[in-house]
Order: structure tokens, then C-alpha cells, then sequence
């Protein structure tokens, strides 16, 4: 009996297979003759009409290659723009494990452009790394701002990156002891909520300061600089992925609270303009610079990618004409390299001075109209490492800012889907079933060894330099290989003005 329960049972199951087999047999069959038929029929794409069905696989390929390039087909050091070495430094910082190296370094010495550090014949016995001092930023303020930190969070919008994002980067920069940059899209409750202290970024849409003509409002300005996180203002006229145009944030993740945040519609694009249309010239900005700072009382600058020298010159000589007191109390120079979560290629790829020129150029200025110890330099991107930000130092930066490295420090895999509102570790997503992979408590904890170890291991180079004090590199500490293959130092590359002490 119990045998031809098992022997029927047995029937029905392979029956049901054998029919389950047969439907989705067919199923597929007729779908392929579908794909065909309009893969023969359609005229927009060449490969799907040569090769029908088989030709779709291209676009799958195409998409899957953004994922599988990094694990599978990059050596250590070709990928862009971050490859595996730098990408793979930050992970092993960010999580504080061992990240030494052992055999020999995957780095070529050889191409042009190479930086090299110059090692003293005899360092310091005592201990393996120098500490940073407070700098202070804002002296003719009525609150200036003495932070200890070299390396800082640079500007991210709440919107552009997600809420567990901005609370992990907050609740670990307090724990480490730098700034966070709030980016162009406001002031939100939780880049407070952490307890950081905070960059308040103004952009050209004034969100978060804006009155209802989209105007700067001074109600607002004098509301936020009321609370005590706020240290500093930073007016931007411009970022290195985008150079001459505004912030973009898709509809798609423009919710309800991000909108109330920005003071604009839900659902709808957020484009702000390519500049601020009260700023027509170098005056205008000092004015507008020495307004929001006698307002706030706060250290105020500003963002910039700088295209040539000539708005270097002209801004030093304009302060001059003025007096110190109305330069900027700092500038935040960004970068052609720099990152962003949606610009048109073609100012991606080909707008704006890289760091490695602009950063001389504006340091050149600022010493050669003795400003340089009045402004200070915030250098920003690509600076992820501890060679890139030990190189600003050497060229006059004063400070080091940096957003995708925290990103990497977040758990940001390089998908390069910041632009959608598909990121996989859910850090550039407002989809609450992709941000419930980011677990606020562990991820601030990587964000503040990541500042930790990132200061210490600059400091572990200027030791190496033989000098006291990160911020006391200077040109002769580091060299870059020419076309020749040879080396030169940076001060011989870049040459100080001369009245420079």
C-alpha cells in the first residue's frame, strides 16, 4: 500500500516537471521568435538587426562590465578614475586593519608626472609620525574656527547621497574630530544630528538660505549661523566635475523632505544655476563675502575650479586695494578630477585645471601678494590617499578635503551609478531597499578610522620628510619624474614668487 502511495506520488511529481518543462519550453521558444521578429523588423540599432536576439546580449555585457571590470580584468594600478591600490588602501583604513605591503610596490616610478617624496638622512628617533596643530581660519571674525583635523569631508548634499549616508559621515566625523561640508542642497537635521562640526555650503540656488524669489535671505543666514555646529560659510561659484554649470538632482530623488529641506517642488529636477547672478566680478564676490561674514560672524570663502591665472591675480590685487580684512577667510580650490553625482560628460572629462597645476598657481598668488598666511588653501580632488594629500601640503595647501574617499569609506564599490537612483551599497539612493544596506553605527566607525588613519599616515611621510609638523612640507620634500625619466623637486618645477620667504 505504502509502495504505490510512493510510486503515484512519484508519477504526479515527474508528471508536473514534465508539463512545467514543456510550457516553459514553448514560452521561451516563442519569445525568442518574438525578439527575432523584432529584432529583424526594428531600424534603430545595427547589431540587433544583423544579429537578432543574440545582439541583445551586447547591451547585458555592456552593462555588466561597470560590475565585473574591477574584479576580473584591471590590473592594481590602470583603473579610473580610482584604481584597485587607492580604492583598496581606503577599505583596509576605514575598517583599521593592517595595511602594510609586503615584496615590493605595484607603483611604477617611471611616467611622467610621478611624485616621489625626499626621505631626511636622519629622522626623529621618536615615534613614526608627526601630529597636526589647530589652524585658525577667520582672524578678523567675531568667531574664527581652529580645527586640528588636515583631512575633512568634503561637500555632499543630502538628496545627492542618502540619509544613513549623511548620519554615518556626521556621527563619524565628530568621532574623528573633522568637519563635514554640507553641499549645495542645505542644512539638514541630520548632518546636525551626528554632532560634527559643519561647512555651511551656499550654492548658486541658495538652498537652505534662499527667501522665496530664491534670493539670499539674511533671516536664514542669521538662523543658521545661531547654531553652534556651524563654524564656517562656503559660497560656491564652482565644482571640478562641472565647472560653469549648477547642481543637478534628478525628480526621482527629490522627496518631500528633501524638497522642505531646499525650499523647492517635490518630484521635480533640481537645477541650479551655472552662477550666482548677483556675482558679476571679483568685487561683487569680496562684497557678497564680507556681507554673509558680518552677518553670520562665521569664517566665510569660497569654491572654486580655477580655469587660469588671471582670476588668481585679479582677485589678490582687488583684496590688497581693499585691505586684508576683506580677503576670503579661505579658499577651497577644487579640481578638473573632481567628483560629482551627475554632470555632462564633456565637462567631466575636459573642463577646468587638474589640482597639480591650479594648486601652484593659486598658492603663487596668494605668496606673491603676501596673502597666503590671510587666505587659507583647502585642496580637493582625488585626494584619497595619503601621498595625494602629503603632495598638496608640499604645494601650499593648508587643509585636504575629500567626498569619494568617504564614499569609499562608506563601502562604495565604484558601481558609477551615482547618477540613478540604482547604488547598490546605498549611499547615492533615497530607494529604502538599497539604504538598508548601510548600517549607520558600522559605517561611522569606518568614517572615523578613516580620518585617523589618513592624518597619521601623512603624518608618517612628513617624519619620514624630517619635518615637525605635516603642514611644514614645502616644495623640496617631494619630486616629480619629467619626460626625461629624471626627477626634479617641486620647487624647482614650480617656482616660488620672489618674495616669498
Amino acid at each position: 500500500m505504502e509502495f504505490n502511495r510512493l510510486q503515484h506520488y512519484v508519477q504526479v511529481v515527474t508528471t508536473l516537471l514534465v508539463d512545467g518543462f514543456v510550457i516553459g519550453f514553448t514560452a521561451l521558444i516563442i519569445a525568442i521568435i518574438v525578439m527575432y521578429i523584432a529584432d529583424i523588423t526594428q531600424t534603430s540599432h545595427a547589431i540587433r538587426r544583423n544579429y537578432p536576439v543574440v545582439g541583445r546580449f551586447r547591451y547585458l555585457f555592456e552593462n555588466m562590465g561597470e560590475f565585473f571590470r574591477q574584479y576580473f580584468f584591471a590590473q592594481d594600478r590602470e583603473e579610473l578614475p580610482f584604481n584597485r591600490a587607492e580604492r583598496t588602501w581606503v577599505y583596509r583604513s576605514a575598517k583599521n586593519v593592517d595595511s602594510t605591503v609586503a615584496f615590493g610596490s605595484t607603483r611604477s616610478l617611471n611616467p611622467p608626472g610621478t611624485v616621489i617624496f625626499s626621505n631626511t638622512a636622519f629622522p626623529k628617533l621618536t615615534g613614526d609620525s608627526v601630529d597636526s596643530q589647530e589652524m585658525e581660519i577667520g582672524p578678523h571674525c567675531r568667531e574664527p574656527y581652529r580645527p586640528l583635523s588636515i583631512f575633512n569631508i568634503s561637500a555632499m548634499s543630502y538628496g545627492a547621497i542618502s540619509k544613513p549616508a549623511i548620519l554615518a559621515l556626521s556621527k563619524g566625523a565628530k568621532m574623528a574630530g573633522c568637519w563635514i561640508n554640507t553641499g549645495e542642497g542645505g542644512l539638514s537635521p541630520f548632518h546636525l544630528q551626528g554632532g560634527a562640526d559643519i561647512v555651511m555650503q551656499i550654492g548658486t540656488a541658495k538652498y537652505g538660505v534662499r527667501d522665496q524669489e530664491g534670493k539670499l535671505s539674511d533671516d536664514k543666514l542669521r538662523e543658521i549661523s545661531a547654531i553652534a555646529q556651524v563654524k564656517m560659510f562656503e559660497l560656491k561659484l564652482s565644482q571640478g566635475a562641472k565647472p560653469g554649470k549648477g547642481g543637478m538632482l534628478p525628480g526621482e530623488k527629490v522627496s518631500e523632505e528633501i524638497a522642505a529641506i531646499r525650499g523647492i517642488p517635490e518630484g521635480q529636477d533640481s537645477i541650479s544655476p551655472n552662477r550666482h547672478p548677483e556675482i558679476d566680478s571679483v568685487e561683487d564676490l569680496l562684497d557678497t563675502i564680507e556681507h554673509i561674514r558680518d552677518i553670520t560672524g562665521k569664517p566665510t570663502g569660497f569654491k572654486i575650479v580655477l580655469g587660469d591665472d588671471h582670476f588668481a591675480e585679479e582677485l589678490c590685487m582687488a583684496i590688497n586695494a581693499r585691505g586684508v580684512a576683506s580677503a576670503p577667510d579661505f579658499i577651497t580650490l577644487d579640481s578638473a578630477d573632481g567628483g560629482t553625482g551627475a554632470a555632462p560628460q564633456s565637462l567631466i572629462d575636459y573642463m577646468g585645471l587638474p589640482l597639480r597645476e591650479s594648486l601652484p598657481i593659486l598658492a603663487n598668488s596668494l605668496i606673491k601678494h603676501n596673502l597666503k598666511r590671510r587666505i587659507r588653501v583647502i585642496a580637493s580632488g582625488k585626494l584619497v590617499d595619503p601621498a595625494s594629500v602629503a603632495w598638496a601640503l608640499c604645494l601650499g595647501a593648508d587643509f585636504a578635503v575629500s567626498a569619494r574617499g568617504f564614499m569609499f569609506a562608506l563601502g562604495c564599490i565604484q558601481a558609477l551609478q551615482c547618477n540613478k537612483n540604482s547604488c547598490p551599497t546605498g549611499i547615492t539612493t533615497n530607494n529604502p531597499s538599497l539604504q538598508k544596506g548601510l548600517v549607520v553605527s558600522d559605517k561611522a566607525e569606518r568614517v572615523k578610522n578613516y580620518c585617523h588613519n589618513m592624518n597619521y599616515e601623512v603624518g608618517v611621510i612628513a617624519h619620514a620628510c624630517g619635518v615637525e609638523e605635516p603642514r611644514r612640507l614645502s616644495r623640496h620634500h617631494a619630486r616629480v619624474v619629467t619626460d626625461t625619466g629624471q626627477s626634479i623637486s617641486l620647487k624647482e618645477l614650480h617656482k616660488l614668487p620672489i618674495n616669498a620667504d
